[in-house]
C-alpha cells in the first residue's frame, strides 16, 4: 500500500491525545523529585527551569519546568530564607508541580511548591557519603602527614582573580605590622558552581608542576551561599587536595562550621584575613625563636670570654706569686747565710760568702 493511502494523524491531533492522556493519567498536583540543570528568570517574571535525573552519572530523564511570575518571587524567598542559598543549578529539589502539556510547547511541569528541607537534607547526604569514601580511601588526614617548612615564604594562591577574599588577604599580608614579605602567585580557579571542582584540581596540577617550589597553597574564596560554597564538599575538589603533595589552606569565608575540602586540608581558616594573620605569626613566632637562639649564643659567647679572662688573670695571678715566692725564698736564703756569717767569729767568712759589709758612719764630736 502506498504511503499516501495510509491512515495518519495530524500533528495537532496527536498532540491532542498525547495531552488528553496525559492530563488523564496526572489530572492533579503530585510532588517530584529531581536535580536542576538551569534556571532562567526571564524579564516577564517567569522562572524556566530545566529538570534531570541522573543515574550513574548520566542522563536519564529530562523535562521543562515553570514557575508563573506571579507564585515566583514568594516561592524564590521562601526557599532562600530555608537554605541559604537561591534556587540554582546542581541542585536537588522535592517541587509540587501540575502536569500540563501542550500541543505548541509539549510537557511542562508547572511548579506551585517546594520543599527546602528536602534540598537541604539531600545536599548533606550527599555531604556525608563523600566523607565516608574519603576515608574509606585513606585521604581525609593524608594532608596532616605533610610538614610545612620553617619559614613559608613563596605561596600559591588558587582563587578567582576578581574575589575580594584574594584582595583582602593579600592587602592583610603586605600591610603586616613587623614588615615581614612574602612570594604570592596566582593560580586564577573557578570558585563556585558545577565547574569549580576541575578548576580547582587544574589549579593545583599548575601549583605542582611549576618549576618555582612553592611552601604552601593557599585556597581562598571569601564566603557565600551555603550553595555557593558547595562545590567545596565535592568529593573530585576534595580528593584533589588530599594528593596534594604539598600544605594546602583553604580560606573559604563560610558560615557553617568547616567544609569537606576544610577537612582534608592540612590546616583551615575561616576567612580570608586569619589565614593572613596565621602566616605572619607563623613567621614572627620564628624570628622570636631565632632571636632567643642568637641572645643565647651571644649569652654563651659572652660566659665563655669571661671565664677565659678569668682563667688568664688567675693564670698571671699564679705566676706573678710564685715569681715573687721564688725571689722572697731566694732572699730567705741570702739572709740567713748573712746571719750565719755575723755570728762567726771570723768575719772573713761573711766576705767568703759574697757578702760586704758596710761600716757604719762615725759622727766626728767637735
Amino acid at each position: 500500500m502506498a504511503a499516501a493511502d495510509c491512515e495518519y494523524l495530524e500533528l495537532l491531533d496527536l498532540q491532542a491525545g498525547l495531552k488528553e492522556g496525559i492530563e488523564e493519567i496526572f489530572p492533579g498536583k503530585l510532588w517530584v523529585r529531581a536535580e536542576v540543570s538551569s534556571v532562567q528568570v526571564k524579564s516577564s517574571g517567569h522562572c524556566y527551569l530545566d529538570l534531570t535525573q541522573t543515574e550513574d552519572g548520566s542522563v536519564v530523564a529530562k523535562a521543562r519546568a515553570v514557575i508563573w511570575r506571579g507564585q515566583y518571587f514568594a516561592l524564590a524567598a521562601y526557599f532562600q530564607a530555608a537554605t541559604g542559598s537561591a534556587l540554582a543549578a546542581g541542585m536537588s529539589i522535592l517541587a509540587r508541580v501540575q502536569v500540563n502539556y501542550s500541543e505548541l510547547y509539549g510537557l511542562t511541569l508547572v511548579i506551585d511548591e517546594l520543599e527546602p528541607q528536602f534540598t537541604l537534607g539531600q545536599a548533606e547526604l550527599e555531604r556525608q557519603r563523600t566523607i565516608d569514601t574519603l576515608k574509606a580511601d585513606g585521604l581525609l588526614d593524608a594532608q596532616k602527614s605533610l610538614k610545612l617548612c620553617r619559614l613559608p615564604y613563596r605561596l600559591a594562591v588558587v582563587s578567582a582573580p576578581d574575589a575580594a577574599g584574594y584582595g583582602d588577604f593579600c592587602r592583610h599580608l603586605e600591610e603586616n605590622e613587623y614588615g615581614f614579605r612574602f612570594a604570592v602567585d596566582l593560580f586564577p580557579a573557578t570558585m563556585q558552581g558545577q565547574s569549580a571542582p576541575e578548576s580547582v584540581a587544574m589549579a593545583l596540577d599548575a601549583v605542582q608542576s611549576s618549576a618555582v617550589h612553592y611552601d604552601a597553597v593557599l585556597l581562598i574564596r571569601g564566603g557565600g551561599s551555603n550553595f555557593d560554597l558547595s562545590c567545596f564538599d565535592d568529593y573530585s575538589l576534595c580528593f584533589a587536595i588530599a594528593n596534594c603533595g604539598i600544605p594546602v589552606f583553604t580560606a573559604i569565608g563560610h558560615e557553617r562550621d568547616c567544609h569537606i575540602a576544610d577537612m582534608v586540608a592540612w590546616e583551615y581558616f575561616k576567612t580570608p584575613t586569619a589565614l593572613a594573620d596565621f602566616l605572619i605569626g607563623w613567621v614572627h613566632d620564628v624570628e622570636l625563636d631565632w632571636m632567643e637562639t642568637l641572645e643565647n649564643i651571644r649569652q654563651a659567647l659572652i660566659e665563655r670570654l669571661v671565664y677565659t679572662a678569668e682563667q688568664e688573670v688567675r693564670r698571671s695571678l699564679d705566676n706573678i706569686r710564685f715569681a715573687l715566692n721564688a725571689n722572697i725564698n731566694e732572699l730567705d736564703h741570702r739572709v740567713a747565710l748573712l746571719e750565719a756569717g755575723i755570728r762567726s767569729s771570723d768575719p772573713r767568712n761573711v766576705l767568703s760568702q759574697g757578702y760586704v759589709l758596710r761600716q757604719p758612719d762615725v759622727c766626728a764630736v767637735g
